[in-house]
């Protein structure tokens, strides 16, 4: 899984058996493929795209698949130096996830609450186990309305004192979103019992009233 030197020898054997090629996850992949949800073409007029990065993107995409408006989802990686990088050749690049969205349905910042939600913020280059600049908490703004979106909704959930220290989240400008390997797309769909460290922690920060 990510940075195994880190990891326990136990917990390397954990992952390895979670992730291998047993009938049942064969019978799980079938099945992913099943759940995968096709791109709504009704909706293509209204679509918008938001990119966000919060640790492994395995976990952010299994979360955000299914959440009310969310057309599409795809991980990939975004921010970094080289071109076509790849999951073993990523030089600055956040493990990241590209959202397509009905934007009758949901927003921008109703996104970004939920992304405050799933992940924890207020840690530097880090996500559960996994450390390093990939998995920075950041959000790539593809034009000022966005920035300012999303440091309201930083502002907003700073004020809520829910976590423990202030928000780290990066603001960085999108450039270029390169899709990862089609073994990373939908993970867990694929691998139900595959590694994960993000969980919906809390309720909305919009509906906060305080």
């Amino acid at each position: 899984m990510k940075i195994f030197s880190l990891l326990s020898p136990f917990f390397l054997l954990v992952t390895f058996v979670a992730c291998g090629t047993t009938d049942s996850n064969q019978k799980a992949k079938q099945e992913a493929n099943n759940q995968i949800k096709p791109l709504a073409t009704k909706n293509l007029k209204n679509a918008k795209r938001a990119y966000i990065a919060g640790g492994c993107f395995w976990g952010m995409e299994e979360l955000f698949r299914k959440q009310k408006g969310v057309l599409d989802t795809e991980v990939g990686y975004i921010g970094g130096d080289n071109q076509n990088p790849t999951y073993d050749n990523h030089p600055g690049h956040a493990e990241a996830l590209e959202i397509t969205y009905d934007s009758t349905a949901t927003n921008f910042r109703e996104i970004l609450d939920y992304f405050y939600r799933i992940h924890n913020p207020t840690t530097v280059d880090r996500q559960g186990n996994d450390r390093g600049s990939s998995y920075r908490s950041a959000i790539f703004y593809q034009n000022e309305a966005e920035k300012k979106i999303a440091q309201e909704v930083i502002g907003i959930v700073d004020q809520s004192k829910r976590w423990d220290g202030k928000v780290v989240t990066k603001l960085e400008p999108y450039v270029k979103f390169w899709p990862a390997e089609e073994e990373h797309q939908d993970y867990l769909l694929k691998h139900p019992n595959g590694y994960t460290c993000h969980y919906e922690r809390f309720g909305s920060f919009l509906d906060r009233k305080e």
